[in-house]
């Protein structure tokens, strides 16, 4: 991977923003050896916890990818309900939060979800982007300026430090550069839906709490003690912390904070009057819950938080990002290596705006935190392809590839392979593991890349009114396999 940017530069795919969505875009383009230019106004990464959940798909992709293992060795252990409790020192009322527990993830899936803070999560995405050869980044790079032309957008480039500006031509662009997207200011894309539905303060603090907790080891603990609505979050091991506090900035300034001031409230949350508290960092935001009207301009993407915006209530904005990059990566690295025609790319707004939709909605519910993980986790899992443990000791998802992944029964005659299409890898699966998956000793299904099943023998796909008997044309798979 190079870090340099030169005078006139041509790329298959250009990604502004160096977040979750980016990252993972980059990440999985570069691994289907699609040259990629990713930039980031930033000189460095953010230091800030922000987002401390990592879902159950997204586990399920770091998995593949050999990152899992890093993940789980710096994630907390914690059960996935939240507390809510009149000090830290109370034993509280647990509260389901949208996401599997133990018991629940260990039929569910190979993962469950994880519990590490976004700084520490794109540190260990980046140092595996920097391991891929087709990928070129640069820092302190910042979108200033996209036009869309149909076949090669044409974007600006700044340097941050010098101010310079550069052209790159791109057959593609993926805008993943925030809520406050350049990309889709010069795109004209609206952004409806409210701002300050809630303005909070985010403290960064270290305090020994969990010898105080025990084992009531949650993701969000809300103490009812305070005069203000507020939260303890776990940020880190072993005693990294977040403590939110609504405030009114039109009443109050964030100076009125004062150090003494945080420590005390801290305390009189935890219900520990002589608790160590070494303050790191603070910082305000508001709670958005906003839309974009597309999530497309020609050949120029909107990912993460450009196209959608999300509040912290159901901590979904980090994972709808993940699966916003992973999707729009796979479907341009089909289209480019010649796999797909470019209708796929069709199906990444029409799969992805009901899931954000979803997101958004939830997160400007006040009681947006308490969910039901069942249904949650539909919207987590998108129509992936059932768990089964195998006898060889992998997942059934453990399978999945970049290409085509068909899992047969053991007396499966599958359909014949296509020439014109992405690679295929066949898997076959003993008796159990083929009722498991619900194909039978003789069927078969096959999965996209995001483990979506998208035709099998047993819902064989219709096409000019006539059943195929090969593999579906790339063009069909744009969609899940209801859709189809």
């Amino acid at each position: 991977m190079k870090d340099m940017l030169s005078d006139e530069i041509e790329v298959p795919v250009l990604i502004a923003g160096m977040g979750p969505a980016g990252l993972i875009a980059a990440i999985t383009l570069a691994r289907n050896g699609v040259p990629t230019l990713i930039v980031d106004r930033r000189t460095a990464p953010s230091t800030h916890p922000r987002a401390t959940v990592v879902s159950t798909w997204a586990m399920e992709l770091l998995r593949r990818w050999r990152l899992g293992g890093e993940v789980r060795a710096r994630a907390l252990d914690v059960e996935w309900l939240g507390l809510v409790c009149e000090t830290l020192a109370d034993p509280g009322e647990p509260f389901p939060v949208g996401y599997p527990t133990r018991e629940q993830s260990a039929v569910l899936s190979p993962e469950g979800p994880a519990c590490i803070p976004q700084d520490e999560l794109e540190p260990i995405l980046a140092r595996h982007l920097a391991s891929l050869q087709a990928a070129q980044v640069s820092w302190g790079t910042e979108l200033v300026g996209v036009d869309a032309e149909p076949e090669s957008p044409t974007v600006t480039l700044r340097d941050v430090r010098t101010g310079r500006t550069r052209i790159v031509q791109a057959r593609y662009v993926v805008a993943a550069d925030g809520a406050r997207s350049a990309a889709r200011r010069d795109l004209g894309i609206a952004m409806p839906g409210p701002d300050g539905l809630a303005e909070a303060i985010s403290v960064l603090f270290r305090a020994p709490l969990w010898p105080m907790l025990g084992d009531r080891r949650h993701v969000i603990y809300s103490p009812t003690v305070f005069d203000r609505p507020g939260a303890f979050v776990p940020a880190g091991a072993p005693d990294r912390w977040v403590h939110g506090i609504h405030w009114d900035p039109e009443s109050e300034r964030q100076e009125d904070w004062t150090p003494d001031r945080l420590v005390a409230r801290i305390r009189a949350g935890a219900g520990g009057p002589d608790l160590p508290v070494a303050l790191e960092g603070m910082r305000s935001f508001s709670f958005a819950a906003q839309l974009a009207e597309r999530f497309r301009e020609g050949s120029v993407f909107l990912a993460g938080d450009a196209a959608h915006r999300v509040s912290p209530r159901g901590g979904t904005g980090m994972n709808t990002a993940i699966r916003d990059g992973f999707d729009i990566g796979w479907r341009l690295a089909w289209v480019l290596r010649g796999w797909s025609g470019t209708d796929l790319l069709d199906g990444y707004e029409a799969e992805r705006r009901p899931v954000a939709a979803h997101n958004v909605e939830r997160s400007a519910d006040p009681n947006g935190s308490v969910r039901d993980p069942l249904g949650e986790l539909q919207v987590d899992l998108g129509g992936r392809m059932a768990h089964v443990w195998l006898r060889d000791g992998r997942s059934s998802l453990d399978l999945v590839g970049d290409g085509l992944t068909l899992v047969c029964g053991p007396r499966a005659a599958p359909p014949r392979e296509r020439a014109d299409g992405p690679p295929v890898a066949r898997h076959d699966v003993d008796v159990l593991a083929a009722r498991a998956l619900g194909i039978g000793e003789d069927g078969w299904l096959l999965a996209r890349p995001d483990g979506v099943s998208v035709w099998s023998s047993a819902q064989p796909c219709l096409t000019r009114n006539r059943f195929v008997t090969d593999f579906p044309a790339p063009a069909l798979l744009r969609g899940t396999a209801r859709s189809l």
